[in-house]
């Protein structure tokens, strides 16, 4: 058994028409769709139940009714989901920004963030930014950032189809244009904006910086990351294990199928980059997830070559 659940679009000023012309979403051609949220359990914002299903109802719901059964017996009902998905339509530049570190993100009343990007597809000249480039001071970078000149400090990597970086809290980071990124994250939505490249939001103002905070969050001992490179003969490879979650990267002959049930795990996303794959009664198609309870293992079966990801949240006590 799996569950769907129906994407929640958000209008970013550095957003396009990829998910449409990439991932075959019914969007509008006149509205800068930046962000799908895919499974998300916020205050504010709450995944529902695609319509196939019996009801619409919220993942928050779900796990409040039934949190033995989604998330395992040590899950309390009112515990929200670990985990948020979102994809990424970065046609422009993203700003440049930080999550706060635990520790900090509790003395600035934020939330700690991190996060995992997957880029599903990348135009030429396409880039990251992650860390900072050797030498970089916090000096120097607080006076870069009053020259507008912040981006020569940090450190840009070539981004390409198929590349992975884990960003963990207090890492500077931002999207160059032309990414198409699966972001699996903490669940949270503490971001700390302390460049913007000198443009305006969607309402014709400058958005608002965050300097302060920034500069109490970011790492800067955190010296040119790399991403890493995944490969067809490795398989299942490991993209990201950190407290937060798990990722693993398959790739799927079509016919072939494996059957999906972990120890000491509380649920497991199944994420479809490329191709087609059932599980039971449901298809999964290019974009989509599925989310296999705790209770429940599935058997993932692809009817076309297939690459996918699975996310998966290990056992924690409340």
């Amino acid at each position: 058994m799996i569950f769907k659940f129906e994407p929640i679009y958000q209008e970013r000023v550095w957003g396009g028409q990829l998910l449409k012309t990439k991932l075959k979403r019914n969007i509008p051609s006149d509205v800068r769709i930046g962000e799908s949220w895919d499974l998300v359990d916020r205050d504010d914002i709450n995944s529902r139940l695609l319509h196939s299903f019996k009801n619409s109802q919220s993942l928050r719901s779900l796990i409040h009714d039934n949190p033995t059964l989604m998330m395992g017996p040590h899950w309390s009902p009112d515990q929200k989901f670990p985990i948020l998905v979102k994809w990424l339509d970065c046609s422009e530049r993203l700003s440049l920004q930080v999550h706060p570190p635990k520790q900090i993100a509790q003395k600035l009343s934020g939330e700690p963030k991190t996060e995992n990007w997957y880029v599903a597809h990348a135009a030429d000249n396409a880039g990251l930014f992650a860390g900072f480039r050797k030498g970089t001071t916090k000096e120097n970078f607080k006076e870069a950032i009053a020259n507008g000149t912040a981006e020569n400090c940090c450190h840009r990597i070539n981004s390409e189809e198929g590349v992975s970086i884990l960003i963990e809290s207090g890492r500077i980071h931002a999207i160059d244009s032309g990414n198409l990124i699966l972001e699996i994250q903490q669940n949270s939505d503490t971001t700390y904006r302390v460049f913007d490249w000198d443009r305006n939001g969607l309402n014709g103002i400058p958005r608002e910086l965050h300097i302060e905070n920034s500069m109490q969050s970011i790492d800067f001992n955190d010296f040119e990351p790399s991403v890493l490179k995944t490969a067809i003969n490795l398989n299942p490879q490991i993209l990201a294990n950190c407290n937060e979650f798990r990722i693993r990267k398959f790739n799927l002959l079509n016919g072939q199928e494996f059957q999906l049930k972990e120890k000491n795990v509380d649920c497991s996303i199944i994420h479809l980059i490329s191709g087609k794959i059932n599980i039971g009664k449901e298809s999964i198609e290019i974009g989509e997830h599925g989310l296999s309870p705790f209770s429940e293992g599935c058997i993932i079966k692809a009817t076309h070559e297939s690459e996918i990801l699975i996310t998966d949240r290990f056992n924690k006590p409340t």
